[in-house]
């Protein structure tokens, strides 16, 4: 049977699973799929984006309870979701934000799943509207509830960014006896934060700020909200957005930036890690780019080292605060305004591109050293894939 581009053809399993219990054995049909097809956040070829939805298509599909995307090879990267459905014949599934492409399992039992043999395509949700000043909430919101408005000051805050990121609200209309705010991680639901502001009076404009922490940690990577309600009196409530929305107050919270601030390219072999030296290897990733093109701190900490040096120029070593990892930037035009011992956030600007040392054109020697860190008992690891990945958001 040939179905359409936007549909893709998965895997049959036929057996059921019968498991011992309390008062005998309970019979659990394995699903049978034979097709899935996205529904909500779809684009073109038949992928999906993360946070969209997808119907799968089968049989016995009434008694899976959950859904794994499998990613690539290896568990690292599996990502489930828990799911209900009334039919046999199809299963509504929300696609994580977090999802990779890769086959899907469908699981009814400890034993009874079904496993695609073709992968479902998933792409990355668009990047979240900025919404930096006051505007209108599009709630919904009750009659006779207070009015919102909204905004949020980033829509893509890096760990240990200056200023953190905040929210704003104003409420008008009718007077409101409460206000609940919560920030929200979309990946999965998870309420990471409760605040607990005053109600402002009508007009007044209210802020809070998150600095990316949890209970003093790191949060994980993902898209993050902030969920306002409203309350009047008699219990009508207003809300900033509906759920499920990916983008009204929302934001991408990221591990670093990119060191770059300007058009760059990664060079060819003789720019890679390991590429043979005259008496060493190469021991970073070399950014081409235009002499006095801004620097800035891929990740946030204190700085470790600033000299100069014959072959790197002048150069500064910031050791990435609570990330095991030191980052070192090579060639500078000039020496750093930062020195030993300043606290540096992800962001500001460290120098400018240059060419000193041991350099035939401008660029930006950047290193990344494993904890204990740099000449101090740690050693240097590719920076290539985390540098491709803050420049695909930065």
């Amino acid at each position: 049977m040939t179905y359409p581009a936007a549909v893709a053809v998965l895997a049959l399993a036929c057996a059921g699973t019968a498991f011992a219990g309390s008062g005998g054995a309970m019979y659990v049909a394995t699903p049978k799929i034979k097709a899935v097809k996205c529904v909500a956040g779809c684009v073109r070829g038949g992928a999906v984006e993360g946070g969209g939805k997808i119907k799968v298509r089968g049989a016995s599909l009434a008694g899976v309870k959950k859904v794994v995307f499998r990613g690539g090879r290896g568990a690292r990267d599996d990502v489930s979701v828990g799911v209900h459905s009334s039919s046999d014949r199809t299963l509504a599934v929300p696609v994580p934000m977090r999802a990779q492409s890769g086959p899907v399992d469908a699981w009814a039992g400890r034993r009874a799943h079904a496993t695609s043999t073709t992968s479902v395509r998933v792409m990355p949700p668009a990047a979240p509207t900025p919404n930096p000043r006051l505007t209108p909430a599009p709630g919904p919101a009750d009659a006779g509830a207070p009015a919102l408005e909204t905004a949020t000051s980033r829509s893509l805050f890096a760990l240990d960014q200056r200023g953190g990121v905040s929210f704003s609200f104003r409420l008008g209309g009718a007077p409101a006896s409460a206000v609940e705010l919560t920030l929200v991680r979309l990946d999965d639901g998870t309420t990471v934060q409760t605040f607990s502001p005053a109600v402002p009076a009508a007009g007044d404009v209210a802020h809070v700020s998150w600095d990316g922490l949890v209970n003093g940690q790191p949060a994980p990577d993902g898209r993050y909200a902030f969920r306002l309600a409203a309350v009047a009196a008699g219990g009508a409530r207003s809300v900033n957005a509906a759920a499920g929305d990916l983008q009204r107050d929302a934001f991408d919270l990221r591990p670093a930036l990119f060191p770059v601030r300007a058009r760059h390219n990664f060079g060819g072999a003789s720019a890679r890690f390991g590429a043979r030296r005259s008496g060493h290897t190469h021991q970073g990733q070399d950014v081409l780019a235009a002499c006095g093109s801004p620097l800035i701190a891929a990740r946030g900490g204190v700085v470790k080292a600033k000299k100069y040096q014959s072959a790197a120029g002048y150069y500064l070593v910031i050791d990435g605060a609570g990330t095991g990892t030191d980052y070192a930037y090579m060639h500078m035009a000039a020496p750093s305004a930062y020195s030993v011992g300043d606290r540096v956030y992800t962001g500001d600007q460290i120098g400018v591109v240059g060419d000193t040392g041991d350099a035939t054109a401008c660029h930006l020697h950047f290193e990344e050293w494993s904890a204990p860190g740099w000449y101090s008992g740690g050693q240097p690891f590719d920076p290539l894939a985390d540098l491709r990945a803050w420049d695909a958001y930065s």
